[in-house]
């Protein structure tokens, strides 16, 4: 009976698989997994919902840009994708070449990157997403604590739901972590932390509006997100911290007369804010890269004959369920590790004096 199911689910994706072979032959065009990767990966001036027959629907965007004359014009993307000629106003979004996807103004018939750009790209909208969304949650359950008693009535279903994580986070991590003396001002800003980056993995796994974006993928928001970090962490880190750093407890000939581990704990500073930056980055943006490519592998074998596409087929989607199922996890355990460091470096700068 199982080997009857096995064959019927094969015959299937055979069946299945037809159009997509058909329709590789008769194009003839190679897939640039590299294009199609950094495509969806990256960020760009319209939010794209589907591809019909040849035609791309999106949402366009606003783009706000300064011109080298020092003017300000503000459009929407569609007047760059709808013209014919790919201009509107002197602007232009080249798709190749080294300002690929960057808003270029048009001089003599070259194409020059605009002074300043202040455009509303997916990226940016996918953040502001998030934020309404975690506005809702706490919002809503903070209404709920605004209403009821917590010492007789404990909070159920979604309410409580959240509450597990924000006292996991809060004690077993932040207060663990920065010390029973000093968490207390902390603790808003590595909670925020903690759902900004998993609700963002969580919305990054969804493939269609309003999900999608590759936002904790995009080094920019993991920099600002270190950032954060980096202030909290050497802006109040108290005067055991700085010693430390400039007099370690080491012996005398590694600080004079050559300052070798002072110049050591100093590069430290910036060296550990860096390593949350890339950690994040680089582990969700290869996560993303990974399911994508797995679904070009689908339509590359296709170009290999029926039989062969359908047994690589078949072993792609499984493994992209698994990557999935894997992403699941990845998104709680990034936003985890980034809290966990986080609070682990600003209880370091808050250390007690040696005896």
């Amino acid at each position: 009976m199982k080997q009857h199911k096995f064959f019927i689910v094969f015959l299937f994706l055979l069946v299945a698989l037809r159009p997509y072979n058909g329709f590789a032959n008769n194009t003839g065009n190679s897939i640039d997994v590299q294009e199609i990767v950094m495509g969806h990966t990256g960020d760009s001036h319209d939010w794209h919902i589907i591809t019909i027959n040849g035609h791309h629907i999106s949402i366009p965007l606003p783009i706000i840009v300064k011109n080298n004359d020092g003017k300000w014009f503000c459009f929407s993307s569609s007047e760059i994708n709808h013209s014919p000629r790919g201009f509107y106003k002197g602007f232009c979004i080249p798709s190749t070449g080294e300002n690929k996807g960057k808003v270029c103004e048009v001089i003599n018939g070259k194409q020059s990157v605009v002074k300043l750009d202040l455009s509303i790209t997916k990226n940016v909208v996918q953040l502001w997403i998030v934020v309404i969304v975690m506005l809702l949650i706490f919002i809503g359950c903070a209404r709920w604590y605004s209403n009821k008693d917590e010492r007789n009535e404990a909070p159920k279903g979604f309410v409580g739901f959240v509450e597990m994580f924000v006292m996991m986070i809060h004690d077993d991590v932040i207060k663990a972590c920065v010390g029973e003396k000093h968490y207390k001002k902390y603790a808003p800003y590595l909670l925020t932390a903690f759902f900004f980056i998993f609700i963002s993995n969580l919305m990054g796994l969804i493939p269609i509006f309003p999900g999608g974006a590759n936002l904790t993928g995009n080094i920019a928001i993991t920099f600002v997100l270190a950032i954060f970090t980096f202030f909290a962490v050497n802006l109040f880190g108290n005067k055991e911290y700085w010693l430390d750093i400039f007099w370690p407890k080491v012996p005398v000939w590694l600080k004079c007369p050559v300052p070798m581990m002072p110049v050591i704990e100093l590069f430290g500073i910036f060296t550990k804010p860096f390593a949350l930056m890339v950690r994040l980055f680089a582990n969700i943006f290869a996560g993303h890269a990974i399911v994508l490519s797995l679904t070009c592998v689908i339509f590359i074998s296709c170009q290999l004959g029926l039989a062969i596409g359908a047994g690589l087929s078949t072993v792609s989607v499984i493994m992209i369920i698994f990557m999935d199922c894997l992403e699941l996890l990845v998104a709680f355990i990034q936003a985890y590790v980034f809290t966990m460091l986080s609070s682990i470096f600003i209880g370091l700068a808050h250390a007690e004096a040696h005896e």
